[in-house]
Parts: C-alpha cells; structure tokens; sequence
C-alpha cells in the first residue's frame, strides 16, 4: 500500500469492531424461521411430495411447495436483457417458480419451504417429507447443451438455446481474413466459479395487513434494484415494498438480485401474519447462490505482414445455467460487445453469442460482468498472434493501440471510447515491473531449478452505464446544523461512507466528521442506480459534489438576510458565507441552526444528474515463479498502471485493486465449480472441495495511476472496482505460460493449479521438448 493515503476509511472501525448491521443481525418479536429443503438431483419430475408427517415435527408451523408458489404467482423473474436477436426475437425467459414445481432442474433447487419457530426445527422437519422423483436425463456443459439430441430443460426453449446474437459487419470481417497474411486462433474457457461473499444471504420479512406492505431486510446492493425486481417477480407495488438495508458483506454482483427464498418468504410471511427469517448455511450458498463467468470463447485475429491487425472475430457460448437471472443475459452478451475489441484498432470486428440453459446453478453478473472474458479472450489472442509472429508482446501491442488522437473512439461494435492513452499505461508499468531486467532474473532462476514467467495485459472496460435514468442525492440539516446525505446506492467494501462525505466536506469546506451517509433508505426515494458496474462513485459521487455546489448558491439568499447584505455581496469559502470586505461571517453551520425552526429545513437540498458510462483502462504486468517439481505457482511481483481518472482517494483505489487481482488470481489458480457429468452433482460444494482466495497469492502489488481525466462526469473519475479482476486473469495466464514456453508448453486453460501444471510438464519432459 502507499503512504500518501488521503485519510483513513470512516466506516473500518465500525466494521472491524463488531458493529456492523448485517441482514442476518436484525430480529423481529414473534418471527418464524424458514428453512428449505433443497432438490437433491439435477434433473428430475417430481411424482409426488408428502409434508403430511413433517407438520408433525415439534416446533413446525406449515409448509409451502411449488403449488404455493403458483397460486401466488410468482415465477416470473425481471431480466434486464433489452435488446434483441438477429431476427427481432427477444430471450426465451421459461417461468421459474420462486419454489420448484413440477420439475427440479439443478441440485440446490428449493423444493419445499418449512417454517417452524427456529431454524433447527425446520431442518430437523426436512427427513420427514416424503419426495418421489423420476429422474431425468442432465447435462451439464454448455456446448454439450446445445447439441441436436441434448437432454432438454424447458419444453418452451428448443435445444437449449436461450438466445443468439450476432454483432459486427461480417462482410467486412471476411474480406479482412481473405487478404491476411497471417491468422491467430485461441480457445479460451472462463470457467464457472461460486463468487462466495464473506457474508452468507439472509432475509427478513415481515407483512403488514393493515397497509398490505412488506418490510423487507436483505443483503443487497442498492434499494432501487432490489425494489423494482421484487416488484416485477411478485406483482406487488414498488410503494408496498419497505427495504430496510444496512452493511453488506460483499456484493460482486451476486447481490444485485432478487433469489427465490426472498418471495417464498413473502408469501409466508403474508399468510402466517408473521415475521419469517432465513439465514443460508455456507453449503447451501454453494447450491443456491449464483455463479460466476462459465463462458467459452472462440477467437480469430487477422493480421497483415508487419503485426497489424486488421480483423477479428469471435464466437461466445454463455452458460446460464437452469434458469435466467435477472443480470446473466446482459452480463454476459451486452457487455463483451462494448468492449470487443479492447485496446486495439481493429478495423473490421464480427461476434457471434449463444446463450445456453444447463442443469446447472444459474449464473449471474460476477466482478467485471463478462468484462474480464473478454479482456481474457482478446489478451490471450494477442498474446498466440506475438507468438506466431515471432514478435515481442509489448511491441505488438504497442503497433496496435488506438492512438491518443482518435478519441472519442467508435468501435467497430458497441464502444464510444473517452480519452485514454493505452501506451503511456503500458510504458509505465513496464517500467515499474523492470520489463527489461526480467531476462537476467529469470536465468538466476532457471539456475537455481525454477521455471520463472513474465506477463502482461492491457485492457479496457465500459463501465458504470447505470439502469437508472439519473442519480440524485439529498442533503438534509438537523437542527444543530448537522447535515446528513442520502444516495440510493449501498456500499459492500467500497468505502462510500469516506469518499462520498469527503467529496461533501471538501466542496463546502467544512468537517467530514459532520456529515453522515445514509444509503438505500426507503423513506427517501431518490432515483439512482445500485453499486455495481464500478458505478457508485462515477454516478452518485458526481452528484455529490452538484448537491454541495448548489447547497451553497441555495443558502446564499438566507446568509445575506443574516448578514444584512445583498446576495451579490456575500462570498463562501471554507465553511462560511462573508461580505466582501471580510468583516461580517456566519458559518454554513451556524446557518442551518438559525433556520432549524423552519420545517422543512430551507437548506435541505436535492440535486441530480444524468452521467453516462466511463471506460477506464491500464495495463498489468505480473512476473512468477513454478517449481517444476510440485507444480505450485508463486507470484512474485504484481505492477499496475491504471488509468481509472481522477483519484478521489488512493487508500480505497488500492483497496479495490487488490481486491480485484486476488479475485481474478483465485479464478487463475484454483477457482472451479466442477459438475459431475453424468449426476449433475456439484462437486466442488464446499471449502472443502473448492479453491478459496486469499491474499498471499499475490503478496506484493505495486498500485500506480496513469490517469486521463474523463470528460463524462464532473469529478473526472472513471470506475476503479473492477479493473484488478479484468485485468489480472490475462496478466497472471501469460506470465504462467511464459514459464512453461521454454518446455514447449503453449496453452493450457485456468483454473492453473498445481496438479495440472506438473502434469503438463511431465507430459512435455516425456515429449523431449525442453
């Protein structure tokens, strides 16, 4: 970490110490507890269900099933893919009931809901149900999925196919590759991984007959998101919908959704008159809880004699899983084709995407949303091409950058790039890692019996679009002239309760300590996007600093009554309104405090905007070490040059980065959620089995800027929260390869762990290519 922190985080102490509001904290007088018995099989129809002798168990109060869930009709989840196929078709969007009715389609699906008044009481119920299933054929691989004669998951959706999508200029592309002189081909896989928040899901839910409200507690990654999804699935009102949000274990996107447990609550909860609780074990977080990535890829890159390139094209299998999440579609189509192209002038780019259901958990949006298969992809393919060309990865790379003069930059697909300077980003942190020291280090460890590899990535991302139309924050006063800010997002770890207050505190010139953040609040209803796409600072952090611009030309007015002055003479700078001869001065506080008896407060301010997507960029460079005897890959440096604009405060930048490289390391080497192909059974279903992250995977990481202010929002920033997950997966990949090159070793497909390693290079000793 660096020493020039701008201040220390306001909310770690808090969150450090134990006095988190966490969903699964919070308790209401006479709640039940829900638990749900999950569908032990991946595919099957179920014959018959009997809950007679489980109402038996002490402490059971009912049951819900499937037949519940269709009476209150909830199966339809909100999906946010907009646009359409190649025809004019919209996604296949097969009915999911909040609890599984009639078919269980992945191992983990809730097929009954207990409610009992404890936890214990309702797993104990779960042996007394009876289920008599007929099995069905599974699949579990996308591409397999899609075969003629592939075991189908919904009779509403041919072959599996949930949607195709075809984007670029295809007889553009094919004359590019017919006068190539050279051809590149890479066949990645982004493989599925359980993305595993420190903080297990909980609901609370609680019905009001008198109003026909729900009070809801959850984790969450903004109220607006939440709302309306819950809306869409249940038909309720958005206005009938209370949501009580507070601290957040971690989002990544897993939490920007709506689950099914939430709406079985509700229906308990509407039926019972009762508070009804759920709390998910880590086990149940394996089966139940969203995936990440799973998406195949298929690149071609041509290129003419110098290591130009001319063309490109790709083709994406996106595997949903059984059912259609609300963000996976969008996530992982949309998203690639902003960013196609990466870094690189291409003139001529085609993709094709095929959207797959398998019996498998459904995916969701995972840090980056697709952003990092693609940085993956084309980083892998630059790499192959450098390769085949005999050519240095850093110069075909410099060849190829779009140059600082051609922004705003128009890809070939969906991309309108903002200034960026993918050079000097690269120059930077090749410097900084001693790119062209690394030969000398690696023959000392080729001396001393190891394999040692060099790598790089540079990368760009479309970040921060926003769902909503704009995003507003409110300042209110108390009467001691405190002020507090309201947005509509929800931190999970990105430090909104310091960087927003700052932005505040240092636009008017007063004292941090006096302002507090309330996020997600339902009594407030601002319009305004949730945190996820590196939005929340672009988005509301803009607006943050509108609202205390237009705070201080709303109190002007009200100071120079107090002042006796005209508007025109009163000047503000560092807390205080003062006439233009310095002699008379009342401070914003001292102000809110006079006015404190009018109601509502005169200073309370809403401000809003409408801020658009930002696309921040940089180049990674990771060097590691193999032992060729065990396999066991150490990561000895770690450089970055991020280009993520202005810097608000490099304390939570480089808290966001390292996030993301350790995330993005865990998927290199070790993260899987592996299927059994026959039994659809997860068997990587617990820690256990599974590859956690943790932070001595990359023990030393150099944060740099490389900035380029962009012109999109009034602080200058772009987004930050995802650039370490994109760009460390390519970086860390060639680095391992780099290794392994000498040995004859050219591909090898993540998760890159010790065992596949050694046996990659005993096959390669036995070979006699070293």
């Amino acid at each position: 970490m660096s020493t020039h922190h701008k201040a220390n985080r306001r909310e770690d102490l808090r969150l450090i110490t134990g006095r988190g509001r966490y969903a699964s904290d919070m308790n209401l007088p006479g709640q039940l507890h829900a638990g749900f018995l999950r569908a032990d099989r991946a595919h099957a129809r179920i014959v018959s269900l009997d809950t007679a002798a489980a109402l038996q168990q002490p402490g059971v109060v009912a049951i819900f099933t499937g037949a519940d869930a269709i009476t209150a009709g909830y199966t339809q989840f909100p999906n946010m893919m907009s646009f359409k196929g190649p025809n004019g078709e919209t996604i296949h969007k097969p009915p999911r009931p909040v609890i599984a009715h009639g078919t269980v389609r992945f191992v983990g699906e809730p097929l009954a809901m207990v409610v009992a008044t404890s936890a214990l009481a309702a797993q104990d119920a779960f042996a007394a149900i009876e289920v008599e299933y007929e099995d069905l054929p599974v699949v579990v691989d996308a591409e397999a999925a899609l075969q003629v004669g592939a075991p189908q998951l919904h009779e509403s959706v041919p072959q599996n196919l949930a949607f195709s999508w075809h984007i670029g200029d295809s007889a553009a592309v094919r004359e590019a590759f017919a006068g190539a002189a050279h051809v590149s081909r890479v066949k990645v896989t982004s493989q599925r991984v359980v993305p595993s928040p420190m903080e297990p899901r909980a609901c609370l839910v609680s019905y009001s007959a008198d109003d026909g409200c729900y009070d809801i507690w959850v984790c969450s990654q903004g109220i607006t998101m939440m709302r309306w999804q819950f809306a869409v699935l249940t038909g309720i009102p958005e206005g009938k919908l209370r949501f009580h949000l507070h601290d957040n274990g971690g989002g990544f996107g897993q939490r920007a959704a709506v689950y099914p447990e939430y709406a079985a609550q509700m229906i308990a909860a509407q039926k019972l008159g009762r508070p009804v609780k759920w709390i998910s074990s880590r086990s149940e977080s394996f089966l139940s809880d969203s995936h990440g990535r799973g998406v195949i890829i298929e690149g071609e890159l041509a290129l003419n004699p110098n290591g130009q390139f001319l063309a490109a094209r790709y083709r994406f299998n996106c595997d949903m899983g059984a059912y259609l999440t609300p963000t996976a579609a969008n996530s992982h189509v949309r998203n690639p084709s902003i960013c196609t192209t990466g870094v690189y002038r291409i003139p001529a780019l085609e993709a094709d995407f095929k959207v797959a259901f398998t019996n498998t958990v459904p995916v969701a949006a995972y840090r980056g949303a697709g952003r990092p298969d693609m940085a993956y992809a084309i980083e892998r393919l630059v790499d192959q091409a450098a390769l085949d060309l005999n050519l240095a990865r850093d110069e075909i790379r410099r060849r190829n950058f779009i140059p600082p003069d051609a922004f705003p930059y128009q890809t070939p697909t969906l991309g309108i790039y903002e200034k960026a300077d993918f050079a000097a980003c690269q120059a930077q942190a090749l410097r900084d890692a001693d790119w062209q020291g690394f030969a000398a280090r690696r023959e000392a460890a080729r001396v001393a019996g190891r394999l040692r590899g060099i790598g790089l990535s540079t990368v760009i991302e479309g970040t921060a679009p926003g769902a909503a139309p704009k995003d507003q924050v409110l300042i209110e006063f108390a009467t001691d002239g405190a002020m507090t800010l309201f947005v509509a997002c929800l931190s999970s770890g990105q430090g909104h309760e310091t960087t927003f207050t700052d932005i505040v505190a240092e636009e008017l010139g007063v004292r941090r300590e006096n302002i507090t953040l309330r996020e997600s609040v339902y009594d407030r209803p601002l319009i305004g996007n949730f945190s996820g796409g590196s939005r929340s600072l672009v988005g509301a952090g803009s607006v943050c600093q509108i609202a205390a611009k237009k705070l201080i030309d709303q109190a002007r007015p009200f100071a120079a009554e107090a002042l006796e002055l005209e508007p025109s003479q009163v000047e503000y700078r560092d807390g205080a309104y003062r006439s233009r001869d310095g002699n008379q001065t009342i401070t914003l506080q001292d102000l809110a405090c006079r006015l404190a008896n009018k109601q509502p407060h005169p200073l309370n301010t809403l401000a809003e905007a409408s801020v658009g997507a930002t696309y921040p960029n940089g180049c990674h460079v990771a060097e590691v070490e193999i032992d060729a005897e065990t396999g066991v890959t150490q990561t000895i440096n770690y450089t970055t040059a991020d280009d993520c604009g202005n810097v608000i405060n490099h304390a939570i930048v480089e808290g966001q980065v390292h996030g993301g490289v350790l995330q993005g390391a865990g998927q290199v080497f070790g993260e899987h959620a592996v299927y059994d192909p026959q039994t659809g059974q997860l068997l990587s279903g617990s820690f256990s089995d599974y590859f956690m992250p943790h932070a001595g995977l990359v023990p030393r990481i150099n944060v740099g800027d490389c900035p380029q202010p962009s012109t999109g929002n009034v602080l200058g920033a772009k987004g930050a929260g995802e650039s370490g997950c994109t760009a460390s997966i390519p970086a860390l990949v060639s680095a391992v390869l780099d290794a392994l090159r000498p040995l004859g070793i050219t591909h090898l497909d993540m998760p890159l762990t010790p065992a596949k390693i050694w046996q990659a290079i005993q096959t390669a000793q036995t070979n006699g290519k070293h």
